[in-house]
């Protein structure tokens, strides 16, 4: 019989001064023991049937987890986009009781000045009533813009979603005083750019009316304007209720003479739209301020990124359950194993490259399932996107399939997570293995 003492000192974990080859003896001989425990019993090099349930379910929890993750950040970069059609990186507003801008012309010039700022442009927003000179009106955002100029850099891509007649504000009498309705709202008033008698819309604008003692009241303003164009931008809010015109046409129906509502402006990465936001505030002083986009939508993302952490955390559950699968898988090979574990430990195996034995078998399980899902949901990401498999109706939702974006910092996170979530799954197994005594481990039946 071999002397367990004897045996020791050549598999027993090696002193500072032993030899680097030793170490690297032990280390061979953990993995070899590892991957015979993953291999099933009838000598196959097949992985046994527990271990393949296990990776299985880590390869179902990492690709539906990179899949939908890319679905909420598709949706959500679709949605950023759409907002940002018609509303600039960052504005620059005023304190005051009118909320109007008279000397704006000399804010202009220094705003375009600050680092950071690729274009900017003054602009009007006010609210009017709408119809068409029949008894159905409604009520609609009045936007003021600085009509397309050659050479001039454009603050938003507005003028670029134009589907009908001519976003440029030039009437048929040769003015700009035309207006561009959003898709929806010239839907329902029934109007069509280039059809006769059903071009022009009233508009009834809510400021700038004048008190008329004669008659002790306020007489409305009405004002008929040409529509020379329809815009398309796929966002509810400005193809439902946005009317576009020409700066001094709408400073003119808002009432407010030269003076401007604000300043939009572009910056050179939308990413830095707070940062160039807080150096305009500094630069101005006061009465001026400003507001980026993310501030102004503020409400929306944080309801897009706390969708996105629930479901975040719902299908984290999926790669939890594969663990409890790794658990039951690791325990059940414990169990089976207990004779040839405790025939090790008495050949010399120490307690602590038992444990590394069942840890290095855990971690192959998680990392296996870990990069099969991940190349899954990667593919399927691509695919997606690539040959929009998911086809949606643009009436309904806009868009014409489902968005997908894959954000490598999310798939870097997913991918740490479960080989986290696997490592510890491989604790509670390897440490009862390890305390199995040699002598009732061999004589367990």
């Amino acid at each position: 019989m071999t002397d367990v003492t004897s045996a020791r000192p050549r598999t027993a974990p090696s002193p500072a001064g032993a030899p680097v080859a030793s170490r690297r003896s032990t280390v061979r001989l953990e993995m070899g023991i590892a991957w015979r425990y993953l291999r099933s019993r009838r000598g196959s090099r097949l992985l046994s049937l527990i271990s393949l349930i296990a990776i299985g379910g880590v390869v179902v929890g990492v690709s539906a987890l990179i899949l939908i993750i890319g679905v909420m950040n598709g949706l959500q970069e679709d949605l950023r986009e759409k907002i940002l059609i018609g509303s600039p990186d960052v504005r620059v507003l005023t304190f005051g009781e009118d909320l109007t801008m008279p000397a704006w012309r000399q804010t202009l010039e220094r705003v375009r000045s600050q680092p950071g700022v690729v274009a900017a442009a003054p602009f009007v927003l006010s609210q009017a009533g709408v119809n068409t000179g029949h008894s159905y009106a409604e009520g609609a955002f009045i936007m003021g813009i600085v009509p397309r100029q050659p050479g001039v850099a454009e603050v938003t891509a507005i003028r670029d979603y134009g589907v009908s007649g001519d976003i440029s504000f030039q009437t048929s009498g040769g003015d700009q005083r035309g207006v561009v309705l959003g898709s929806l709202m010239a839907a329902r008033l029934g109007v069509n750019p280039g059809i006769p008698g059903s071009d022009s819309v009233n508009l009834i604008p809510i400021s700038g009316a004048q008190f008329n003692a004669a008659i002790g009241g306020i007489i409305p303003r009405i004002e008929r304007l040409e529509v020379t164009g329809i815009v398309r931008t796929g966002m509810y809010e400005y193809d439902n209720s946005h009317v576009f015109l020409s700066l001094e046409t709408a400073q003119e129906l808002a009432g407010i003479d030269t003076a401007v509502t604000g300043i939009e402006v572009r910056t050179t990465d939308r990413w830095s739209a707070p940062t160039v936001a807080r150096a305009l505030v500094d630069s101005l002083g006061y009465p001026f301020r400003t507001v980026d986009w993310q501030t102004q939508n503020q409400s929306l993302f944080q309801a897009l990124k706390l969708e996105k952490l629930g479901m975040t955390i719902i299908l984290l559950l999926i790669v939890i359950v594969a663990a409890f699968n790794i658990v039951s898988t690791l325990t059940m090979v414990v169990t089976d194993k207990t004779r040839e574990i405790g025939i090790l430990r008495a050949m010399g195996l120490s307690a602590k490259s038992v444990r590394r034995v069942f840890i290095i078998q855990g971690s192959f399980i998680g990392l296996v399932g870990t990069m099969l899902g991940t190349a899954i949901g990667l593919g399927g990401a691509i695919a997606l996107e690539r040959f929009k498999l998911i086809e949606l109706d643009p009436s309904v939702y806009f868009i014409d399939h489902l968005p997908v974006s894959i954000q490598p910092a999310d798939v870097a996170l997913i991918m740490l997570a479960s080989l986290g979530i696997a490592a510890l799954a491989t604790v509670y197994p390897a440490v009862q293995a390890s305390r199995l005594y040699p002598v009732e481990a061999i004589r367990h039946e």
